[in-house]
């Protein structure tokens, strides 16, 4: 209501019946929420009842809530379709926005829903009504990307009225039918997630770009929920909601007991494909699916003679068999094409040793043969194909590591050692004495389809030798270092993952003869941890795992699309969890896929010198990465699997979750002020950043942002800089990295003088840290003083860390045993503290080995998960 108080003129709210806003009678309060108050309005020039909805004026002077409103306008006023809301006039009155609309009579389909399910003939026709208004929001480049329930109206005669363009993303139209079509391109920030947890699609919850698909996925948990009175992902917080969105399916729509038809039911599970590239390409689609559901048809009854009649039954019949091929032809090409299913999972092994994930798995139809960590070394071992008791492979060879079978089955191909370069060897079956292969050294080899050669990898180069190990010559070089090289049936084309230098891994394809070596784009953008693939042996598919969300899942290519193919080749999710299953292997027969599935689990310890024992340490928390606040009050964490980052107090108390996904938190550290938390980040892109999030919880903030990434931020004692990790530019395939100093005070970035290949700072005191040798592993210190480095410790060392300022506290890396270890900073004295060789540690890269705290106790994550081979039976299309 518009008040003159002395010359002051202010608008109170909620405005009273009565008043006037911009010559609009208000008549009273329809509703309010959190994007403003709803009034019913009076219209005196037209003479008909509206609907105004205000901003308030303190949410206006918020620039993003009216940003959002202003859109809500622009989007809505775009489009005049029957099952859009209608919007007349947008403006402001005395600095207060407002938006007029037309006056619905009615329910909310929420509150319909709050009845029960709706029937089948009665959600399918508000289905065809709601496909139909997204339709024509998207031909004007319009996507809702808030559809909801809430969002939807059902007028009295039963039309759906689709409600609140708030969040709409305008986009622009690539071929504008109308001259008048809006244009603009209005998104959101990078990284933002927009939307409402429960409705949210896979790509607004990982914060990737959206088109009109986001609609659908939307659209079909509705008409799920519709369906069967539940919602399809609802979890007690919106955070379990959202990795339910992101990982898990809905009941299916059988298991609720409600009578729904099949073809139906297809419907709403194509929507809620978690890859966009399956579900309905177009509203218009959909909205055509669902009328083709639809039993309303008429007879009409007419009056004619027999000829007429003839011929009309002729030019119904033709029109039929025409409706019915063009219906055949669409269903044809639109529906997804057939992909292949996991049937069920059969566990092979069970001997509680760990099954390395890093090493191969392959199998002669009758045994399966892997690599397992035994007494502290590496060895090979084998089980039957059906099960049973696993048995070592006799073999001579030292720290044997990544058995790939020949395709004669006489034997394995094998490295000596798990990382970097190591002799290659033949090892005979069921047994014999190795032989090493010329003088070939590998990271990982393969045989070819013939067995009379040998591709291998060499750090970053590609190779190909004969099999005796002569002959060999560089096929390509690689844009990072090559692992599990692999070759497609036919023998024409080289497969090999490679990793950046945050050891993030790409699938890459060559030709045999090393010509036209490219990165694989039928592998989605956003699944950046790729590795371990494998053809089945028909060539028709080719299986790989991607690590993302703490855990591993197999995917796979259709690599030969048929004839009259409806598609292009996508990647297919085999595996959804609950295990993280990588090394996928087909069988013989190619109706299994053998693979290392482990159940994660953490438990944090710390150790006891004086028991000489490994304690749980906060109750056993599942965790990695742990820090403290300087005076121990406060520690934050990284929960494991899921790499969410976590804070609360020492004692168990005031535990606040501070990062959700997207985003997979790595080395968190407290600001020696205990205010602040900074971290390193990996999105869907690969690239990590360092952001800093308050310890109270607000939301994170990216700090640096390096074009090759950054990783493993370090405070000063003083709080003012933060030592990082950056890799060197123009040099990915060496995946060289430096140390650089970000000041917080002026925001520069500045690099340390000759710390090329230098990795994992540590600031002992403010005018030292220390660092490792990426290539040596020793320890090395740099003085700020006199801008130089010097060595304190041989090594090898995997990671370090300090507390007080005297020591440096570091885990020994292979061939040392492991073992924790001091190092006084003034003389490099190196003093043992615990042997590690019978703690299985869960080591992730990019995370930390061991924690301390405050007063320099001992902290490790011990691994109480399992690992064991499991047999997956498929059906494969």
């Amino acid at each position: 209501m518009k008040l003159r108080v002395g010359n002051i003129i202010r608008i109170t709210m909620p405005l009273a019946a009565g008043s006037k806003l911009d010559g609009y009678e208000v008549l009273g309060l329809l509703g309010a929420g959190g994007m403003g108050e709803v009034y019913r309005a009076r219209d005196p020039a037209l003479k008909r009842e509206v609907a105004i909805k205000v901003l308030p004026s303190f949410v206006s002077r918020d620039p993003d809530r009216l940003h959002r409103f202003e859109q809500e306008a622009q989007a809505a006023a775009a489009l005049n379709h029957p099952n859009i809301l209608a919007v007349h006039q947008f403006g402001a009155f005395d600095g207060t926005p407002y938006l007029v609309s037309e006056l619905l009579t009615g329910e909310s389909l929420r509150h319909a829903l709050q009845r029960g399910p709706i029937p089948v003939r009665k959600a399918i026709d508000y289905g065809i009504q709601i496909a139909h208004g997204l339709a024509a929001a998207h031909e004007h480049g319009i996507v809702h990307r808030d559809l909801k329930p809430e969002n939807l109206f059902v007028t009295r005669d039963g039309r759906v009225k689709i409600l609140d363009f708030g969040l709409a993303k305008l986009k622009q139209v690539q071929q504008q039918s109308d001259g008048n079509a809006p244009t603009l391109t209005a998104g959101t920030d990078p990284g933002m997630v927009m939307g409402t947890a429960g409705y949210m699609s896979p790509e607004q919850v990982r914060a990737q770009p959206v088109d009109q698909r986001t609609d659908i996925f939307a659209f079909g948990a509705i008409l799920y929920e519709m369906l069967t009175g539940r919602r399809a992902f609802q979890r007690s917080t919106s955070a379990e909601t959202m990795t339910a969105i992101l990982n898990d399916e809905p009941p299916a729509i059988s298991q609720t007991g409600a009578n729904i038809p099949p073809a139906l039911q297809r419907v709403v599970n194509r929507c809620l494909e978690k890859n966009p590239e399956q579900r309905f390409h177009s509203a218009s689609d959909l909205a055509f699916a669902l009328d083709a559901l639809s039993d309303s048809s008429g007879s009409p009854t007419v009056t004619a003679d027999r000829a007429t009649i003839s011929r009309r039954l002729w030019l119904v019949g033709g029109a039929v068999a025409v409706a019915i091929l063009a219906a055949l032809v669409y269903f044809w090409w639109s529906i997804p094409r057939a992909v292949p299913q996991v049937e069920s999972v059969t566990q092979l092994t069970d001997d509680g040793e760990v099954k390395d994930e890093f090493s191969s798995i392959d199998s002669d139809g009758a045994r399966v043969y892997f690599t397992e960590k035994y007494a502290g070394n590496f060895r090979l071992a084998q089980v039957a194909a059906s099960g049973g008791p696993v048995a070592p492979v006799p073999t001579q060879i030292p720290a044997p590591f990544r058995a790939t079978i020949a395709p004669d089955f006489s034997g394995l191909l094998v490295t000596e050692g798990p990382f970097g370069r190591h002799p290659l060897w033949f090892q005979p079956l069921p047994g014999g004495d190795p032989r090493r292969i010329g003088d070939l050294e590998s990271q990982s080899a393969a045989f070819t389809p013939d067995g009379k050669q040998i591709v291998y990898t060499d750090g970053a180069t590609i190779n190909i030798a004969d099999r005796d190990g002569s002959n060999a010559h560089k096929l390509a070089d690689l844009s990072g270092w090559g692992f599990w090289p692999t070759v497609s049936p036919d023998g024409k084309k080289i497969r090999a993952m490679v990793a950046d230098p945050e050891y993030n891994g790409s699938l890459w394809e060559i030709g045999s003869d090393g010509n036209d070596l490219h990165r694989l784009t039928t592998v989605p953008k956003d699944l950046f941890d790729v590795a371990y693939g494998r053809w089945t042996p028909d060539g028709r598919y080719f299986l790989f795992a991607n690590a993302h969300q703490g855990r591993t899942d197999i995917w796979a290519i259709s690599e030969k699309p048929g004839f009259l193919s409806r598609a292009k080749p996508v990647a297919i999710q085999l595996t959804n969890g609950p295990l993280s299953c990588t090394l996928p292997t087909p069988g013989r027969d190619g109706k299994q896929i053998f693979a290392r599935c482990a159940k994660l689990r953490g438990e944090l310890v710390h150790y006891d010198r004086k028991l000489n024992q490994f304690i749980p340490f906060l109750g056993g928390t599942s965790a990695i990465d742990v820090a403290f606040s300087r005076d121990g009050a406060w520690v934050v964490y990284i929960s494991y699997p899921d790499q969410s980052l976590w804070r609360m107090r020492a004692d168990g108390r005031d535990r606040v979750q501070l990062t959700y996904p997207p985003i997979f938190a790595s080395r968190p550290e407290i600001s020696p002020d205990g205010r602040r938390v900074v971290f390193a980040q990996s999105k869907q892109d690969s690239k990590s950043d360092l952001y800093m999030v308050e310890m109270e919880g607000r939301a994170p903030e990216k700090i640096v942002d390096e074009p090759t990434g950054s990783l493993f931020p370090y405070w000063s004692p003083d709080g003012n800089l933060l030592a990082f990790n950056a890799a060197l530019p123009n040099k990915r395939t060496q995946m060289q990295m430096e140390i650089r100093i970000f000041d917080l005070k002026s925001g520069k970035v500045s690099v340390i003088p000759q710390s090329s290949g230098k990795v994992w700072p540590v600031w002992v005191t403010q005018e030292m840290l220390v660092a490792l040798e990426a290539d040596s592993l020793k320890v090395s210190r740099y003085d700020f003083k006199t801008q130089s480095w010097s060595d304190l410790g041989d090594g090898p060392f995997s990671d370090c860390g300090s507390t007080d300022g005297k020591y440096v506290y570091c885990v020994t890396s292979e061939p040392s045993p492991p073992a924790a270890v001091r190092i006084r900073v003034t003389d490099g004295h190196l003093e043992p503290l615990a042997d590690l060789s019978k703690l299985n540690r869960i080591v992730t890269y990019g995370s930390s080995e061991l924690y301390l705290t405050p007063n320099g106790e001992l902290l490790f994550t011990r691994d109480t998960g399992t690992q064991e081979i499991y047999a997956l039976n498929i059906r494969w299309p």
